[in-house]
């Protein structure tokens, strides 16, 4: 992969104040809903904020399976991360995740009993930009990021 579409996955991660993250239901069928994506660490790892009482933690809960998906509409390119997403329900990464304006959702603060953080660990990618597929190992993308 090229060291400029690398920096253009980052860039739209980076960029992007939204993320669709999917699960799997009972049945087996994929449920998407959009999220604001928060924070991550490097691309192997992503953070949102939920209710402890939603459809899509009970889901991670059943089943880790994931799918992200970030996109830029406008440049007709996207994004997509398969892997496993975790429930945090733990004060520091609650803390971590926190912006100013949640008590809309969660009136309580960070320690309302119905917040919670959604931490996805990515293990590969499928980045479409150009007409062109690119699908990559997160190693790969990792790695890069270690040699600057």
């Amino acid at each position: 992969m090229l060291q400029s579409v690398k920096n253009d996955i980052r860039r739209l991660v980076e960029k992007s104040g939204k993320v669709y993250v999917s699960s799997v239901d009972e049945a087996g069928y994929p449920n998407t809903k959009a999220m604001f994506a928060r924070e991550h660490d490097g691309m192997k790892i992503h953070y949102m904020s939920t209710n402890c009482s939603s459809l899509r933690v009970s889901q991670f809960r059943k089943n880790p399976k994931a799918c992200i998906y970030y996109c830029n509409e406008r440049f007709f390119k996207g994004l997509m991360f398969t892997g496993t997403m975790e429930v945090c329900t733990d004060r520091e990464t609650r803390e971590r995740i926190w912006r100013r304006g949640d008590e809309i959702y969660y009136p309580e603060g960070v320690d309302d009993e119905d917040y919670c953080v959604l931490r996805f660990t990515a293990e590969k990618g499928n980045y479409y930009h150009n007409l062109i597929k690119e699908i990559f190992s997160l190693e790969e993308l990792e790695e890069e990021q270690e040699e600057n």
